[in-house]
């Protein structure tokens, strides 16, 4: 199986020579696009004011000076000699639960994988200590086996997965479940800059998750990995006849 790895902290970053490392240990013909540097947060952005460089790194390895879905319209368009026929994208360095799947470059890769027709599973690590990943090796390839044995994937569906901030042998199991929900406090931060005025840093101050027994949040909190299904039609259907029966006029 031709397996694209991606990601959004970059080529280098350590989350992805896991899960490539992984697939090929699974036996899967596997190529890696990544961006050139950190994407964190860049959703589903495309860079459409500049060109974009597929620069080679290696056998089946390119970096891309653009975003997450920028690597992944240039691996099926230009780059890659035949269509995968699936895409992992992450693991990703830090947790992507909750809202977060909004704003997350790793679960934006994998959507626009699923935009193409190919099935696609986003994996994140909900940790910023990164010296957890290699602890994580045997239990993500009997993960990844079992969740590639699955495929084809429900129609227009993608998986988001997170695994729990402890060392790979004290994990709990697996758990089906809903975006929790997650709030930041403080998280924009005023300052100055050298000629005194205001300037301001999104990031940092409090995080709080809530979440029913299904949601991820409370999946990661009992030790467990997370399997989220998510898909793109994001219209609310349960409202659609609510809002028809609303007086619009124009």
């Amino acid at each position: 199986m031709r397996v694209l790895c991606t990601n959004d902290d970059g080529l280098a970053a350590r989350g992805l020579a896991l899960s490539s490392e992984i697939c090929a240990a699974l036996g899967h013909q596997v190529f890696c696009v990544a961006p050139d540097r950190e994407q964190s947060a860049t959703s589903h952005a495309l860079t459409l004011h500049k060109p974009l460089r597929g620069i080679p790194r290696g056998p089946g390895r390119w970096e891309v000076d653009g975003t997450p879905t920028d690597c992944v319209l240039l691996a099926f368009g230009a780059l890659l000699q035949e269509r995968p026929e699936v895409v992992v994208s992450g693991v990703n360095h830090g947790p992507n639960m909750g809202e977060d799947v909004l704003y997350s470059g790793t679960v934006a890769a994998a959507m626009e994988a699923l935009s193409l027709g190919v099935p696609a599973i986003a994996i994140s690590l909900a940790s910023r200590d990164l010296d957890l990943l290699p602890t994580w090796r045997a239990p993500l390839e009997r993960l990844l086996r079992s969740l590639l044995a699955q495929l084809p994937f429900p129609h227009d569906t993608l998986l988001s997965v997170n695994l729990p901030p402890i060392p790979g042998e004290l994990v709990g199991g697996v758990r089906v479940t809903t975006l929790g929900n997650r709030v930041y406090k403080e998280s924009l931060q005023r300052t100055k800059d050298p000629w005194n005025r205001d300037i301001f840093w999104i990031g940092g101050g409090h995080l709080d998750w809530t979440g029913g027994p299904d949601s991820d949040f409370q999946a990661i909190a009992d030790g467990h990995v997370s399997v989220t299904p998510l898909h793109l039609d994001v219209t609310h259907h349960s409202s659609l006849d609510i809002v028809r029966r609303w007086r619009l006029e124009v």
